[in-house]
């Protein structure tokens, strides 16, 4: 099996009007890694998000405001590296953990997911964190699997697991990322992660915004349950969890 380096890895997200955090985020990657991991930025702001992540070297690919889900689709379609991580560009998520994404790739995992929830995320807004919990509560109901973090922006894919899913969300996108590799039988682990408090403003409406993630984890489920009882489902669901 390949050993993969940060020479292998894409870091990745979309960014929207984080000038004043995009910068921590950077030099914290550019820490970690050595330089050696490639930044991708999605970015659709009207700040100096993208002129701040260029002149720190990530690659910038502009695209017109569409949504979370359009931003960081095309973030993750866009780098050739084998491994590409996904994180938030407001500084919450700890890129001080990357080479532990890195080593679980490397044991033979899939996908990475990084738990917030379970080290209780006191930073995040009491609002937000019942309704993360509630969403992975649903989320393991619907998948017939306990999952702690559903909605985490902070994981690991092996490029082939993106490049093998048609993604479908916008909103709920953070949600399919992890239920789709799940429910097809991917290999995947739930880290335990530190969740900071973020940088600057949130633009997401918790009540809109959490109603849209409901719906995406219930329709992003019951699409793949039936791909599972189709008979021309393409690839058989064969590894392990």
């Amino acid at each position: 099996m390949t050993a993969y380096t940060f020479d292998d890895v894409a870091v990745v997200m979309g960014t929207y009007n984080e000038e004043a955090a995009i910068e921590h985020v950077l030099e914290d990657i550019d820490r970690v890694t050595d330089g050696r991991a490639e930044v991708v930025c999605v970015d659709g702001s009207s700040d100096r998000t993208a002129a701040v992540a260029r002149d720190h070297g990530a690659r910038v690919i502009k695209q017109e405001p569409q949504g979370y889900g359009v931003a960081v689709r095309e973030a993750v379609l866009a780098p050739d590296r084998p491994v590409v991580v996904t994180t938030d560009c407001d500084d919450t998520y700890p890129m001080e953990r990357l080479p532990d994404f890195l080593d679980a790739i490397n044991e033979g995992y899939d996908v990475v997911s990084g738990d917030r929830l379970s080290r209780g995320a006191e930073t995040m807004p009491r609002f937000n964190r019942l309704g993360n919990q509630a969403f992975a509560l649903c989320a393991s109901a619907l998948v017939g699997r306990r999952l702690r973090d559903t909605t985490t922006g902070m994981r690991a894919y092996r490029k082939e697991v993106i490049e093998d899913v048609t993604w479908t969300e916008n909103t709920g996108l953070s949600a399919e990322l992890l239920l789709r590799p799940v429910m097809r039988g991917y290999r995947v682990r739930e880290l335990t992660i530190d969740y900071r408090e973020r940088r600057g403003e949130t633009t997401l409406d918790p009540l809109s915004g959490g109603a849209e993630i409901a719906g995406s984890i219930v329709r992003v489920a019951g699409e793949e349950w039936l791909r599972r009882l189709s008979p021309d489902t393409g690839r058989a669901s064969t590894r392990s969890a």
